[in-house]
């Protein structure tokens, strides 16, 4: 086993781009170019019309570099990326005149045969969700398996051995043993994890990512982006990166294409883009991140949605949107042009540009340069519209900053009557799942012993990685889900207790919003019957105020009256989510949970549903309990922060204060793995090994102690070489993973017959993990002794004897919430003990001493 491989995931790295110097050494290189797309054209044709998804972009990718695609959903990124695979589905296909050029040779020339030559041997794709990309009934080795065989013609145990070296490359632990396992047994950033490894089996030389992290949580996104950096660094691998996410762009593109509405409307090297962005579009995008303005202020946000392109394009496609947009803006169709005469490698689709040419000069550029494309694409009539051109050379309307021409609103505040006093207490509350079937199993603890309030207009935020309760919380908050035991009460009324017409009557003063706007809504209503359907239950008003009632909610929401006879699939995602808002406010309730109301979103989008919430929330006095996984949204919109793990609340705090000043190893570990939006920040990451543990089978001490780089070590091994510690604890996760309690029903019943389960090979497994490095002796007999008590059967044996060797405080014992500032900040860590280190100085004196 490589020292670079999972045993080493611990690592914190620094991300030094000084001086504009790029992570990942771009500027250094000089490799020749993959990839080059020319005027490429990808439409679907139907009866009722002809969409162009791709219209006529361009651009290079040179080996060795990550080539960026970004821009809202219907811009085109994915048409764009199965254009140059070949799997543009009918009745869509790439049009004549386009050209895709891989190492030289034409793919749009290549028949269906050659083409899969190409794909999957040569260029490789990884798409967003990974459970689409596997075959749930075949394991994954099979199928890493059958690439091999396809491509490289493996058989048989040489095939057996690649598989397990590239689950070994793409830093997936224990790989012989994970090759048979199927992929529901996989986490979601292990599926993604080997979803990468199938794509790198033929070793290819274009690797094409299509949203690969848009489903995964921020440490498990971090841990993709540092694999990708590290292959491509490894392979010199070309990587074509698609994302709406400005932030991972910023952290791993080398150059980035922005796309609207089918075409690439600025271009630039990733840090010239992030600095001086050009294009009226890229500067919207931009401005719509949290965290790039002050938190008093609104986001600031693209109005309108993106045209679904099905007519030659005779216009700026994007000036129905743009604050800049000008009379000839609606007569010419802009083309790439270098945003000045000299910049070639910053280029813009825009009318305003080259800004170093008089508006009138650059306008005839662009009028010129469209007419000889048209001609030359042998465009159709239709599309061959021109204009006079303005005069207005007016230079306060040329080059000016998005922010000189969008008004900055200040956040609105609220004042609910009995601000300052609690609306929602919680005490001890727990809810666990209990074993079902005839063998039992121990209970699914979702949510385990949390306590925390809530006061009246305030937002609390609750944030951690996939499974830790955030979403069983809420939903155990408003009696969707039993708790186990403990208190909630919502303006002093006890509700885990309540059932009948006393939880309907309850039921009023509290709703929610689901992540999901499209899977919440019956597609069969209206949207007047979605949003009216609350008031129809509980019986509030007369059915013509009924109808009142909701056409003043969905004009709150900056939704139409004609709206209200629309269908669901007649809206886009932010409006779809709009709705689902309105019917959470129908029945005038003081408290909402928000489930990732964002997640699903473009930025654009997202920062328009931020500004709603908050703008609902003055104007009514809202309470809200918001869950999001997207830690930037939480920073801005947030009054606190409660943090969670496992079921375990590991920190609660003031959003600033926690941010600037994290307590808790695991809350420093989550904000170090935030992608920042600026390439060149200087970036601290801790990336965190492996994945939580199995609810069903917590660890008995401190939660988080499995994963934690800070465990406090037992005595006596204070000194021992990082090294060979980080290898201890790959042993034990294994042998924990391979007991773990969430095993399959014949599992458990060969292991209650005392028949031989799945410990087979751990001898090979001790000498893959500890290869490469020296073990002392102390540490070898203990390490001798647990596999012989896996050889006699005895696996909980083995791993209770490691555990009370090498487990020690944090393992042992179950830490209690500590104070940890004058405000009413907790955490949950044994290092807030007088006699240990802080975090904080553990990983400054263990992990940054030790790496320099």
């Amino acid at each position: 086993m490589s020292s670079d491989s999972t045993v080493a995931d611990h690592d914190l790295t620094d991300r030094d781009l000084a001086d504009g110097a790029s992570r990942r050494g771009a500027d250094d290189r000089s490799g020749e170019t993959v990839l080059s797309v020319s005027d490429l054209r990808t439409a679907f044709f139907t009866d009722r019309e002809t969409v162009r998804a791709v219209d006529g972009s361009s651009f290079d990718v040179r080996a060795g570099e990550t080539v960026g695609i970004v821009g809202e959903s219907g811009s085109g990124k994915s048409v764009t990326a199965r254009s140059i695979m070949g799997l543009v589905d009918s009745p869509g296909r790439v049009l004549e005149g386009s050209s895709i050029r891989f190492e030289g040779e034409e793919l749009t020339e290549l028949g269906p045969k050659e083409y899969r030559r190409i794909r999957g041997g040569r260029i490789a794709m990884v798409f967003q969700d990974p459970l689409t990309s596997l075959n749930p009934v075949y394991t994954v080795g099979n199928q890493i398996k059958e690439a091999l065989r396809l491509h490289r013609d493996l058989r048989g145990s040489e095939a057996t051995e690649a598989a397990i070296d590239l689950l070994e490359s793409v830093s997936i632990p224990d790989a012989r043993r994970r090759l048979t396992e199927y992929p529901h047994q996989f986490s979601g950033g292990m599926r993604q994890r080997a979803v990468i490894a199938m794509a790198l089996a033929c070793e290819p030389d274009l690797l094409i990512c299509d949203e690969p992290t848009t489903a995964l949580d921020v440490t498990i996104q971090a841990q993709i982006l540092e694999l990708l950096a590290d292959l491509q660094d490894e392979r010199d691998l070309a990587i074509v990166f698609i994302t709406h996410d400005m932030g991972v762009i910023a952290e791993i593109a080398d150059r980035v294409n922005v796309m609207y509405a089918g075409e690439i409307v600025e271009s630039a090297p990733v840090e010239e883009l992030f600095a001086n962005p050009r294009h009226p579009y890229t500067r919207g995008l931009l401005e719509s991140i949290p965290g790039r303005h002050p938190d008093e202020q609104q986001l600031r946000t693209i109005e309108g949605d993106v045209p679904t392109p099905n007519e030659p394009a005779t216009y700026c496609r994007f000036a129905p949107r743009c604050p800049k947009a000008f009379e000839d803006c609606e007569a010419v169709h802009p083309v790439s042009v270098p945003v000045t005469e000299t910049a070639e490698d910053h280029t813009a689709s825009c009318l305003l540009y080259p800004e170093d040419q008089s508006r009138q000069n650059a306008v005839e550029t662009h009028r010129a340069r469209g007419d000889a494309a048209e001609a030359t694409a042998g465009a159709s009539a239709d599309g061959d519209a021109s204009a006079e051109g303005s005069t207005d050379t007016d230079p306060d309307r040329r080059g000016i900053a998005m922010s000189e021409v969008t008004e900055t609103t200040d956040r609105p505040s609220s004042d609910p009557e009995g601000e300052g006093s609690t609306l929602l207490e919680v005490r001890g509350l727990k809810t666990y799942y209990e074993g079902e079937g005839f063998l039992g199993g121990s209970p699914v603890k979702a949510v385990d012993d949390v306590s925390f309030d809530i006061e009246r207009g305030e937002t609390l935020g609750v944030v951690g990685e996939s499974g830790c309760g955030k979403t069983t919380l809420g939903r155990t908050l408003l009696r969707l889900e039993q708790a186990t035991d403990g208190e909630v009460l919502l303006d002093g009324q006890d509700v885990t207790d309540l059932s009948g017409k006393e939880l309907k009557e309850w039921r009023r003063n509290a709703q929610i919003v689901f992540q999901d706007p499209e899977s919440s809504l019956n597609q069969r209503m209206t949207i007047g019957e979605i949003v009216r359907e609350p008031l129809d239950v509980h019986e509030q008003g007369t059915p013509r105020e009924r109808k009142q009632r909701v056409r003043e909610l969905l004009e709150t929401v900056g939704l139409r009256e004609e709206h209200y006879y629309r269908y669901p699939h007649q809206f886009s995602g932010g409006q779809r989510q709009r709705v689902g808002i309105a019917r959470a406010l129908a029945l005038a309730p003081d408290f909402l949970v928000l489930d990732e109301p964002v997640s699903a979103l473009d930025m654009s989008v997202q920062a328009k549903i931020i500004n709603l919430l908050e703008e609902l929330q003055a104007e009514f006095g809202l309470t809200y309990l918001f869950i999001a996984h997207d830690l930037s949204v939480v920073r801005h919109i947030c009054d606190r922060v409660a943090v969670m793990y496992l079921g375990n609340l590991m920190e609660l705090g003031e959003t600033e204060e926690l941010f600037a000043n994290p307590a808790n190893p695991y809350t420093q570990a989550l904000l170090s793995a935030i992608p920042e939006p600026d390439p060149t920040s200087e970036k601290r990451r801790i990336t965190l090994r492996g994945t939580p543990p199995s609810p069903r089978d917590p660890p008995s001490g401190c939660p988080f102690s499995t994963r934690c780089p800070v465990k406090i070590r037992p005595e006596g091994y204070e000194d021992l070489d990082r090294e060979v510690w980080e290898r201890i604890e790959v042993f034990r996760e294994i042998l924990w993973e391979r007991g773990r309690a969430d095993r399959t029903l014949s599992e458990r019943a060969r292991e209650l017959l005392g028949l031989e389960t799945r410990f087979s090979g751990v001898g090979q497994i001790r000498e893959e993990v500890f290869a490469d490095v020296t073990v002392p002796e102390a540490v070898a007999d203990h390490l001798g002794r647990a596999g012989e008590l896996v050889r006699e059967g005895d696996e909980r044996e083995a791993r209770e004897h490691l555990q009370a060797e090498f487990g020690g405080e944090c393992e042992l014992e179950r830490p209690e919430q500590h104070a940890v500032s004058d405000t009413d900040r907790e955490s949950l860590c044994h290092r807030h003990k007088p006699e240990h280190r802080s975090p904080s100085e553990a990983f400054d004196a263990d992990v940054h001493a030790d790496r320099s």
